[in-house]
C-alpha cells in the first residue's frame, strides 16, 4: 500500500495576502459608470426577453398536454 505524504504548506502572513490582493485590485481595469449602466440594462433586457420566451413555451406545452391527454 502506498504511503501518502502530507507536506505542510508554508504559512503566509495575512498581511502579505491582503497586500497582494490590494496590489492586484489596482491592476484591474474598472468599467466606467456609463458602461456599467449599459451592461446592467442589457442583462435586464435579455432576462426579461428570455423569461417571456420560456413562459410562452411553457404555456404552449401546457395547453398541448391538456389538449392531448385531458381533452380540454
Amino acid at each position: 500500500m502506498p504511503h501518502h505524504v502530507v507536506s505542510a504548506k508554508p504559512k503566509r502572513s495575512r498581511f502579505k495576502f491582503f497586500g497582494e490582493t490590494i496590489a492586484e485590485l489596482k491592476k484591474v481595469v474598472w468599467l466606467t459608470r456609463r458602461e456599467a449602466m449599459y451592461l446592467t440594462f442589457l442583462v435586464l433586457i435579455v432576462a426579461v426577453v428570455s423569461s417571456l420566451i420560456l413562459g410562452g413555451v411553457d404555456l404552449g406545452f401546457t395547453r398541448l398536454i391538456d389538449t392531448l391527454f385531458l381533452g380540454k
